[in-house]
């Protein structure tokens, strides 16, 4: 395994940083302000701008969250270098081996980020979100393990609905990006789309907790954040989206985005590498997600973030013999340096 030194660590560290600020600046106007609002018991920022003599308020986010709290507190010194970003984007990939999104999904997560998909706690899931995670634990990633044809977003329910703000209509974005884009209508709600794609087969789907039982899989929740899209409800997808992180994705000037955990992505991986089918499409599915859960454990015990790993599976086992069963089924099917080293923090 190939660890990136120290230096361009700390260079992917202030990119991360400066692209948060210029997302932070692109959401928020200077005319408007920040205001501390309690709902229930925790305390949230939303921001008041006057817009044709009207005061129209925005969600940003939890107080609690440090790090937009200061962000919030030097709002007015925010200042972004266009140029010195990019550069940082091409040296981390240029020569610290460093991957970024291939272009169409890079402009996707992009114009979906500019319209505040994150600001609105969404998280990017799937292999566009495991492109990231070189920065995030200091090694190179597998180039095998990064090729993707789709974009993933996911975001719970109750944040939806609760944030009372929305993105502009999802199509109308996605359209800057491609024309081609269209809707999927979903085969059980014709009247509700979670995916588009373009006339080359790209595709953008959007999805969220189940909320229920396995009988609302697969049946679209219309989702009050997303701009008139509704999300496909999947098992499992509350555990992998739980307290995700901030991180940066290589591609133009950086691009800031969140995505979950490294070691609730492997776990989540190996759960699902075990529900797929052998045969046909989740085939090729299914050996990329143990491909992916294999080399996390890995990278995550080299870099010492094993007991992370740890307490991401103890968690997953805890929640029953369906988890458990599945949990099995995925490590058997690990790679031998994979389960060692899942094996060498579970004792």
């Amino acid at each position: 395994m190939k660890h990136i030194d120290l230096m361009y660590q700390t260079m992917l560290a202030e990119l991360a940083d400066r692209s948060f600020d210029a997302q932070f600046q692109g959401d928020f106007s200077f005319s408007g302000r920040f205001v501390p609002v309690r709902v229930k018991d925790r305390e949230y920022w939303y921001f008041d701008e006057p817009i044709d003599g009207k005061n129209i308020r925005c969600y940003v986010g939890p107080k609690s969250d440090l790090t937009l709290t200061e962000r919030v507190a030097r709002f007015r010194e925010i200042k972004d270098s266009l140029k010195t970003r990019r550069k940082f984007v091409s040296t981390l990939k240029r020569d610290a081996g460093m991957s970024g999104p291939n272009p169409m999904a890079g402009d996707v997560i992009e114009a979906l980020a500019d319209a505040g998909l994150f600001r609105l706690r969404a998280v990017l899931v799937g292999t566009a979100a495991f492109n990231c995670y070189s920065g995030i634990l200091g090694v190179r990633l597998p180039n095998a393990m990064l090729q993707t044809g789709d974009v993933d977003f996911a975001q719970d329910f109750a944040i939806s609905a609760e944030v009372k703000d929305s993105l502009p209509p999802i199509i109308e974005l996605l359209k800057t990006v491609d024309p081609t884009f269209r809707a999927v209508p979903h085969h059980s709600d014709k009247a509700r789309v979670a995916a588009f794609t373009t006339a080359a087969g790209f595709r953008v789907e959007f999805l969220t907790s189940n909320r229920g039982s396995d009988d609302n899989t697969d049946k679209p929740s219309l989702m009050p954040a997303l701009g008139g899209a509704a999300a496909i409800p999947l098992r499992f997808m509350d555990y992998l989206i739980y307290e995700p992180v901030r991180t940066v994705m290589l591609h133009k000037a950086g691009v800031s985005v969140v995505v979950p955990s490294p070691e609730r992505y492997a776990i989540h991986k190996m759960i699902i590498a075990s529900r797929r089918k052998s045969e046909g499409p989740g085939s090729l599915k299914k050996s990329k997600d143990i491909a992916q859960a294999s080399f996390l454990c890995e990278a995550l015990v080299e870099t010492r973030r094993g007991s992370d790993l740890a307490e991401a599976y103890k968690e997953a086992w805890d929640r029953g013999p369906s988890w458990q069963t599945a949990i099995l089924a995925g490590k058997a099917m690990m790679s031998k340096d994979g389960e060692a080293a899942l094996a060498a923090v579970l004792g």
